[in-house]
């Protein structure tokens, strides 16, 4: 089941629906000229293993906040209208929708730099912890994942966040 809300940050169990999220986040706004949506994806394989399903958990109120104020700073880096983020939490199977980043804009390149920004902060940055099962039993793992060179590319040192 979808539920549509008008907010920024959605962390919810339920998939999402991209043609719908994107119609609200663009709706009545005659300024927009540019959607620019990434969709991530549960992999069937991570660190050379398979994975069967994967769990994730998050910190209600805080992971909010986080991707809130990633948003704000999207907001003061680029000349972007609109940005949504939805993320699903708990157990997910292989192929389902995992993330949702979406961005509006007057022009392409706004929208995609903004994308792409949210996306490789939402990566590294956000509070989410996974539990994959594995042919070798279940791990827990921090969802974020260390890349330097994406938080390099937006001028962010991977030690302070």
């Amino acid at each position: 089941m979808t539920t549509m809300s008008t907010a920024r940050v959605r962390i919810q169990t339920g998939d999402f629906d991209l043609g719908a999220e994107v119609a609200a986040l663009r709706a009545a706004d005659a300024r927009v000229g540019a959607v620019c949506a990434f969709v991530g994806t549960v992999r069937d394989r991570n660190d050379g293993l398979s994975v069967s399903t994967m769990e994730l958990e998050h910190y209600p109120g805080m992971t909010e906040k986080a991707i809130e104020a990633m948003i704000d700073e999207a907001h003061r880096r680029f000349d972007i209208f609109g940005a949504r983020v939805i993320h699903r939490v708990g157990l997910l199977q292989p192929m389902d929708q995992i993330v949702l980043v979406a961005v509006t804009s007057a022009h392409r390149g706004e929208s995609f730099q903004a994308c792409e920004f949210l996306m490789d902060y939402l990566k590294t940055q956000a509070p989410f912890w996974k539990k994959e099962q594995t042919p070798d039993g279940a791990r827990w793992v921090d969802a974020r994942v260390s890349d330097d060179a994406a938080l390099a590319r937006w001028g962010i040192d991977s030690r302070n966040g």
